[in-house]
């Protein structure tokens, strides 16, 4: 199969949508429970897609956040929604790898990394990386998936992912000398249906406008199904807050 960087692609497949990854919700919930914030609290949001985290944590709480995502067509959306909601003042974003990024940025009161995978490498790598940006008492705030106890490793459709059941990410939280503070379950995987009728709807203009890559989008749609089998049936995703020890 040709060699084709779906980053190209992705603001065209994800143009219907707006939340990419992890609940708002569930976020603005956890700072507002557990973190002292003002007018001078400051959050980073890593691999921020089109903006939904931050802006809603900024227009909910009034608070300074730094989105960071790879794909300018995002963060150029990311901006014209925030000054659309009045929230720009609060919201600053910009394009940049953010393995690059969590080198470079400093003394925030939270990152947040709203989107599973393994952008910055494996979870130890990627639980190391996050606390370069944040201040020595600061907040870590993940989304990722965890393999259900009733699961079993073979029954999992994306093989890309090797999924960590609960005891595995508390053992690699505590390797990392992160404690975990609170964890909340995705209430909404549901929304995973509606949004990969549309992804697919893409997906298939995509593939008759290019006709010799449709194989490839065919293969996009079904790592988009594989991965919602897994939601609905071997894995949750959760939304971790972590401190350092």
């Amino acid at each position: 199969m040709e060699k084709v960087d779906m980053l190209d692609f992705l603001p065209y497949l994800l143009q219907d949508l707006w939340e990419l990854g992890s609940n708002p919700e569930d976020i603005i919930n956890l700072i507002e429970k557990y973190m002292d914030t003002s007018e001078e609290s400051n959050i980073l949001d890593l691999a921020c897609g089109k903006g939904a985290v931050a802006i809603k944590i900024a227009k909910s709480l009034n608070v300074k956040v730094t989105g960071i995502d790879l794909i300018p067509e995002f963060i150029e959306y990311a901006s014209q929604k925030a000054n659309k909601l009045s929230a720009d003042t609060f919201c600053h974003f910009k394009t940049e790898d953010i393995n690059e990024s969590v080198l470079i940025e400093k003394n925030y009161d939270c990152v947040i990394l709203g989107s599973a995978g393994n952008i910055l490498g494996t979870p130890e790598e990627t639980l190391h990386k996050l606390k370069l940006p944040i201040k020595p008492h600061g907040y870590i705030i993940i989304y990722d998936v965890c393999l259900r106890d009733t699961a079993k490793k073979e029954d999992i459709k994306y093989k890309d992912h090797d999924y960590l059941n609960y005891e595995q990410w508390l053992n690699t939280f505590s390797q990392s000398d992160l404690k975990l503070i609170e964890a909340i379950p995705n209430k909404k995987a549901s929304r995973n249906d509606s949004n990969n009728k549309a992804i697919m709807n893409r997906a298939h203009e995509l593939a008759s406008i290019h006709t010799e890559k449709e194989p490839i989008f065919e293969n996009f749609i079904d790592i988009q199904l594989n991965g919602s089998y897994d939601l609905k049936n071997s894995v949750t995703g959760i939304t971790w807050l972590l401190q350092p020890v």
